[in-house]
């Protein structure tokens, strides 16, 4: 089991910055490749930036391309996404999850097991 708490959502003006946090507890953190998806009201789940164990390979979805890093800190067990340029269209509830398999190019939900619970960002035009 691994136990995962975001923070660091909020309310922003477009083009202000966040930075999102995802604390994980349970099993080896660095085991896990780690990943981030945002669900907006009425919208499905989708995949926003992955991270290999040792951070060294990431990748993004294009509409956060060139805005978004995604990095990690294995000896505080912490995932973090680093949130540039914001625009109302990210508005969304940001989840962070551990990959499934082993690393790779995923993106669908069913490819992550332990989720967050989320937490919301909030861009104002």
């Amino acid at each position: 089991q691994v136990q995962l708490v975001e923070s660091g959502g909020g309310l922003v003006q477009a083009g202000g910055s966040l930075r999102l946090s995802c604390a994980a507890s349970g099993r080896t953190f660095s085991d896990y490749a780690m990943g981030w998806f945002r669900q907006a009201a009425g919208k499905e789940r989708v995949f926003v930036a992955s991270i290999s164990t040792n951070g060294n390979s990431v990748y993004y979805a294009d509409y956060v391309k060139g805005r978004f890093t995604v990095s990690r800190d294995n000896a505080k067990n912490t995932v973090y996404l680093q949130m540039n340029s914001l625009k109302p269209e990210d508005t969304a509830v940001y989840y962070c999850a551990t990959m499934r398999f082993g690393w790779g190019y995923r993106t669908a939900t069913n490819e992550y097991d332990y989720w967050g619970q989320g937490t919301q960002v909030t861009v104002s035009s």
